[in-house]
């Protein structure tokens, strides 16, 4: 076994079916035993339940009847709808199964040898951060012979059966699964990135652009192996309900094709479109199906011959499955999880990602400087007493994709604390050589706030400027204490890392060569009235900030004698007395010029508030002036943990 998997409860597979071969007998889950504390974590709920095993319920049970297959299985009593949409999901991407049910075939009833059989099996999820094998016996809860939870279509398959069975040990017990997520299981399957989206805010069924960029985006997703799957949320209305159409609302429906198809000249007529924008769903109770446009029995299917049909790929069969416009799935479902397999292989013809992961913990203490639990950025007092992170932008512009996930909470349900907390991050521009943590807001930029969600995992997508950012994840209200996982996918590496410390460390060597007395923040916003530099009257300015023997340069603004800066530095001063140089220069190909500077004393005292100064010569205060401003803002104190 790959060193990089984790043993659940140091369950080893191999090595507890060879203690029951060699004992002759079929194991017996010690961790998960067949009795109703797996089944439920609220005494309320117990219901009469026989645990068998699949060779108790048929005569000739296996692991899989002729591979896997998205209308394998249906949901049985428990109120799991989403963990079937998400095996909906799986069984399509046979190199994702493989994974999650490793050597099935080792795993297999083997008639010829029914003494190499032991009633163990193991599975593989995607458990907060790293891949975690789990083990369990084949005793199964049934009623009058029947699994009563998830089960198969064919009466001798169980790899469903058993799947969910692992899947409620790690969730702590059966009952755990009744109302989830099906991008939660996904990303347990499959270590995906997972986004909702609310299709009535963000008015896809209204608004033909935002649709069409939201069907290229799933189209994307889909077509890269990523997973989808939609629901109708139920505010005044009955959960299971059925609508004038023929779903059901408040539950899970797995996507399983999405199409655009140009229509030839015969169908061009029927339907007055050049193209057709087409998406398939499977409902996982395996029948209720639409009765809109395209349904199976509709007008417009009548339209199409069978020929047609096989070519535009519309092909269905009555279990559940079934097309609809783009348009109408827009109008009417109101919520959509995507998972997105983020690609970071080198050796794939698709965008390949550099992903960081860092794992952190909100946790309290009386302590501002020590407290990690500040709440969102609302509460103005505490929101930097959370974790930081710092990453850097090294393109112009990069696309960042973040995820942020909080531990499952679905074990501490017997407690009667299994629901998620409401969490989010907010993504800060900072300055340029930042190296400790942020204690008050002064030039800092917010460039990007995640939605606050009570979902396990919240996701981000956003293109940054060129610099240096800190990423702050937040629980919504303060003081709430649990671990997280931050993922961060960047087109070239970020060097994602926790800001641990608050201020310059105290050595042996601070005390011979002096410690920082003063920190100051200086950000130059802009410029305006340059001297031109070339025939167009342009100039490729920018700005070097000196004090002492430290300095930062910004990056070319091209063309402009008016350029928009907005740099950010820190400077830790020993010698208070040596000011702040801030100077502007063209870039030249042999030699860059000097076209004036502006010189600080930043010390505490001076106004925080943006300032327009005159550039002047080099040399003192009194320098002569020069052609030009510079607009400013400098913050200083003698607290070093103050900014």
């Amino acid at each position: 076994m790959s060193s990089s998997v984790q043993l659940f409860r140091d369950q080893q597979y191999h090595e507890l079916k060879g203690q029951c071969l060699q004992q002759g007998r079929l194991f017996e889950d010690p961790e998960f035993p067949a009795s109703d504390e797996s089944l439920y974590y609220d005494s309320a709920a117990k219901g009469r339940v026989e645990w068998k095993r699949p060779k108790d319920l048929c005569e000739d049970p296996h692991l899989l009847v002729d591979g896997m297959s998205s209308h394998d299985f249906n949901q049985g009593k428990l109120g799991n709808c989403w963990f079937v949409a998400a095996c909906s999901c799986l069984a399509l991407r046979k190199s994702l199964w493989q994974q999650v049910i490793p050597d099935c075939n080792e795993q297999e009833w083997d008639p010829k040898h029914p003494r190499k059989y032991a009633g163990i099996f193991r599975f593989r999820f995607w458990h907060f951060g790293g891949w975690t094998e789990v083990v369990v016996d084949d005793l199964l809860p049934t009623d009058n012979g029947e699994l009563i939870y998830c089960h198969s279509n064919v009466r001798n398959e169980f790899w469903s059966a058993l799947l969910e069975k692992a899947y409620a040990k790690l969730a702590g017990s059966y009952q755990a699964l009744d109302g989830g997520c099906a991008a939660e299981a996904l990303v347990d399957f499959t270590g995906a990135v997972a986004e909702s989206i609310n299709l009535a805010e963000g008015k896809y069924g209204e608004v033909i652009s935002e649709q069409m960029k939201l069907f290229e985006d799933l189209m994307k997703v889909h077509k890269r192996g990523g997973f989808i799957s939609c629901s109708i949320s139920s505010p005044g209305r009955p959960s299971e309900a059925e609508t004038e159409m023929g779903l059901i609302v408040g539950h899970a429906y797995s996507v399983t094709a999405i199409r655009k198809l140009r229509l030839g000249d015969r169908l061009l007529l029927s339907f007055k479109a050049e193209k057709l924008f087409m998406i398939r769903l499977r409902n996982p109770w395996g029948k209720k199906e639409w009765h809109g446009a395209w349904s199976d029995s509709s007008e417009e299917w009548k339209k199409v011959s069978d020929s047609e049909r096989k070519n535009l790929g519309l092909t269905v069969e009555n279990d559940g499955e079934f097309w609809m416009t783009f348009e109408d799935w827009c109008k009417n479902f109101t919520d959509v999880d995507i998972c997105r397999t983020v690609n970071t292989s080198y050796f794939s013809l698709h965008k390949t990602w550099e992903k960081e992961m860092m794992y952190g913990a909100w946790a309290k203490h009386p302590e501002p400087l020590l407290n990690r639990s500040g709440g969102c950025f609302d509460n103005r007092e505490t929101f930097l007493q959370n974790p930081q992170y710092l990453f850097d932008v090294k393109k112009a512009e990069d696309k960042v994709l973040v995820s942020l996930q909080q531990e499952d909470r679905r074990k501490y349900k017997k407690e009667g604390k299994g629901d998620n907390i409401t969490i989010g991050f907010e993504i800060l521009k900072v300055e340029d050589n930042r190296r400790y943590r942020l204690h008050k807001l002064t030039v800092q930029e917010r460039v990007a706030t995640s939605p606050y969600s009570n979902t396990r995992s919240v996701f981000l997508r956003r293109t940054l400027q060129q610099g240096r950012y800190v990423l702050i994840p937040t629980t919504y209200i303060p003081g709430v204490p649990t671990k997280f996982i931050l993922r961060l996918y960047t087109d070239v590496p970020s060097k994602l890392r926790e800001l641990k410390a608050d201020r310059p460390k105290m050595t042996c060597w601070s005390l011979l060569c002096g410690y920082p007395r003063r920190v100051t923040q200086i950000k130059v916003h802009s410029a305006e009235g340059l001297q031109k530099q070339d025939r167009s009257g342009g100039a490729d300015p920018y700005v070097l900030i000196k004090c002492g023997n430290q300095s930062r340069r910004s990056p070319v603004q091209h063309d402009t004698t008016s350029p928009v800066f907005n740099t950010q530095v820190i400077f830790y001063r020993k010698d208070i007395d040596s000011p702040v140089t801030i100077q502007v220069w063209n870039s030249n190909l042999l030699s860059d010029r000097f076209l004036g500077q502006a010189v600080l004393a930043a010390s505490p005292g001076e106004p925080r508030e943006q300032r327009r100064l005159r550039l002047r010569g080099r040399g003192g205060g009194e320098a002569a002036e020069v052609p030009g401003h510079i607009s400013v803002t400098a913050v200083s104190s003698d607290d070093l943990a103050e900014l």
